[in-house]
């Protein structure tokens, strides 16, 4: 048996890397989605509960899960148009260099996802929850 002593537990394990300076956050990003709004119902993707993840890669490059109110929805263009104005354009070229958008079905949307402030703008256009 060796004489060196074993390091165990958390104290032994190294430093995590530090999150990249030029790699967006993922809160950043979630702010930036409040600009895109669903053209049907005028309220934003992440308030309506559009948006399940998002996740940003060491290249900058965002992947947004997002559904829809209907897998119907004739205007997935319009969301991506407006996704890609919130989040690759502006002062200094946007947030991340680029996205994907992988449009999921599961679980499916329903209205228990959309937020309160969600509800309340829903509200205010006269829609009853």
């Amino acid at each position: 048996m060796s004489t060196e002593e074993v390091a165990r537990g958390v104290e032994s394990l190294p430093e995590p890397p530090a999150p990249r300076a030029d790699v967006a956050a993922i809160e950043d990003l979630e702010e930036a989605m409040r600009d895109v709004v669903d053209p049907e119902l005028g309220i934003n993707v992440v308030d309506l509960g559009l948006v399940y993840d998002i996740r940003v890669e060491e290249d900058n490059t965002a992947t947004l899960d997002m559904t829809l109110t209907s897998a119907a929805c004739p205007l997935t263009d319009v969301i991506e148009d407006q996704t890609r104005a919130a989040l690759t354009s502006g002062p200094g070229g946007g947030l991340v260099d680029d996205f994907r958008i992988n449009w999921v079905w599961m679980p499916p949307w329903g209205p228990e996802k959309i937020t309160d402030d969600g509800r309340e703008q829903l509200r205010a256009l006269g829609f009853t929850l």
